[in-house]
């Protein structure tokens, strides 16, 4: 199996100005010199975490969408971030896995933040999604999603190899998301991804970013700065990988369970 090449972008957001956004970004990928397999963009890249679905909401047919293909076909490789989206008259904080065919995955937020009033706006996801990129089987979820471990939680039956959060994740809490990120890596036993925005949002509410690409044991293998707006490639190794579940069977004794 060939290595993975990921490229994590730490951003500072323009509040609900998805014009701006979407310039940045894609000044920003522009600006990506070597080759990588996988962009990673923060949630709700081109507005922010916006509680105003209905003025920013797009179809699956807008300008998201379309700048998300062109970019990847531009870099030959995949992004991926989510957008408010509104799909038969709901909204859904809405991650697009865009390959660089056109072709694409989604998975709707299924932990919706109540404490932002997020569950008040936007509809919970069902349904998790698993991707293939090179042969590696890749899990990407978001932000909230973090702090509850069985929605993350790899088995047996559909063992993944890269665990990837997009966040708009508060400074204010950025223990537990470092904490948590750690934790997620050891538990499952696969490389893991925290990409997350910096700057202040509409509601003056300061994000730290603290991104970070971690290895299957909880080992940090990027050096993005806090605070800082970064683009940072990270190489993750297929081999390595196996050899360490092989050492370390832990999934062996995993219990099964069902999700309802």
């Amino acid at each position: 199996m060939n290595d993975l090449k990921i490229t994590i972008i730490q951003s500072d957001l323009h509040w609900e100005n998805k014009e701006k956004n979407l310039e940045q970004f894609s000044q920003k990928i522009a600006s990506i010199s070597e080759a990588t397999d996988l962009i990673v963009l923060p949630e709700m890249f081109t507005t922010g975490f916006s509680m105003r679905p209905e003025v920013f909401a797009e179809t699956m047919s807008g300008n998201t969408i379309a700048w998300m293909k062109t970019k990847a076909k531009e870099k030959n490789c995949v992004v991926t971030g989510s957008f408010v989206c509104e799909d038969n008259g709901k909204y859904f904080n809405r991650l697009v896995w865009m390959n660089a065919d056109g072709t694409y995955s989604t998975y709707d937020k299924r932990h919706l933040f109540r404490m932002g009033d997020e569950d008040k706006h936007y509809g919970h996801g069902d349904k998790k999604t698993i991707v293939e990129l090179k042969g590696w089987k890749i899990c990407p979820l978001i932000c909230y999603d973090l702090r509850f471990p069985v929605w993350s939680r790899n088995t047996k039956k559909n063992l993944y190899d890269v665990l990837i959060y997009i966040a708009n994740w508060p400074e204010r809490r950025s223990f537990p998301w470092k904490s948590l990120l750690v934790a997620r890596a050891i538990e499952n036993q696969s490389y893991t991804i925290g990409v997350n925005r910096v700057g202040n949002d509409g509601g003056d509410i300061y994000h730290s970013g603290d991104s970070s690409v971690l290895n299957f044991k909880g080992e940090a293998i990027s050096s993005v700065e806090s605070g800082k707006e970064v683009i940072e490639t990270v190489t993750l190794n297929y081999k390595d990988l196996v050899e360490f579940r092989k050492m370390f069977p832990v999934m062996l004794d995993a219990d099964d369970f069902e999700i309802r």
